[in-house]
């Protein structure tokens, strides 16, 4: 579940990025289609001033092979040629360079624009499509652990009881609204003790408590095996053949390797394995099938 989450986290940043660079060309695309514009309505305003038609119109006469801007003149008076070969420079220059593939470029960009838009629109619907789905996990995610934690919480509190012989001991979400990224706050009470943080507690009753954890998860979901070094260490005699009778208790689901020195719990294990020396620099193993 989380894996998928995070994947759905690359995939929603990864799409993020992309609408960012698609608005980016799109907005230059718009400078680009506004100076076309602005472009092809000055050619149009010329047109109308100086040879009182339309662009269209000066387009339409030009691709027929008429010249728009011809008057009649009378080829006998070189003045009056001559006066309007001027006439018509002074235009020309007054019009500046003429791009008559603007409105072909004109075309383009908005086919382009048009283009961008169906990009940003399948990436907004990708996103929302992603954090839908994103939303969907989130929401199985927190039931399941809602479920879990409310399981193992109870189990907490009976192997609680029965390795103190008594007391309580319970899980508390520190944010009970945003569970999935909550701390936990572990509350005990051994039996003659005031309910108190797991802190306060001492060495052999972290000890105890942190085993009772541990065998109510085994208790809720059990594992094939399960290794434990020196948990026992701590504890007095009294709570370690507590200890090994709950773990022979458990014994049915999973199987334990316990590393140890403590002879009780040993008398608890169905088999030994020890290492010794009998001489120097070599090391035996030595096993004994108890049960």
């Amino acid at each position: 579940m989380y894996q998928r989450a995070d994947e759905f986290n690359a995939r929603l940043d990864e799409r993020r990025v992309q609408e960012r660079e698609l608005r980016e060309q799109m907005a230059q695309q718009e400078v680009q289609r506004a100076q076309l514009l602005s472009d092809a309505r000055h050619l149009g305003e010329m047109c109308l001033s100086e040879l009182g038609q339309s662009l269209e119109e000066v387009i339409a006469l030009v691709a027929a092979g008429e010249n728009p801007v011809e008057t009649p003149t009378d080829v006998g008076d070189a003045q009056a040629v001559k006066g309007r070969v001027q006439e018509l420079r002074l235009q020309l220059e007054e019009m500046g360079p003429i791009n008559m593939m603007a409105l072909e470029e004109l075309e383009a960009q908005q086919e382009r624009l048009e283009f961008l838009e169906d990009q940003r629109r399948d990436v907004i619907e990708s996103i929302a499509s992603t954090e839908k789905a994103l939303d969907e996990i989130k929401r199985r995610s927190r039931r399941r652990f809602s479920d879990a934690f409310e399981a193992i919480n109870a189990h907490f509190g009976q192997v609680f009881q029965e390795l103190f012989g008594g007391g309580q001991g319970r899980m508390v979400l520190l944010d009970e609204e945003n569970p999935l990224e909550s701390g936990i706050d572990i509350i005990a009470q051994p039996p003659g003790k005031r309910l108190q943080n797991i802190m306060l507690l001492s060495g052999g009753e972290k000890s105890m408590t942190a085993i009772a954890l541990l065998l109510a998860i085994f208790r809720y979901r059990p594992s094939p095996f399960c290794v434990l070094d020196e948990v026992d260490a701590q504890l007095d005699e009294v709570n370690v053949r507590r200890f090994a009778k709950k773990i022979e208790e458990m014994s049915a689901q999973t199987q334990f390797v316990l590393i140890t020195h403590n002879k009780t719990t040993m008398q608890a294990a169905g088999a030994l394995h020890g290492v010794t020396m009998e001489e120097p620099g070599i090391s035996k193993l030595v096993s004994v099938r108890l049960k």
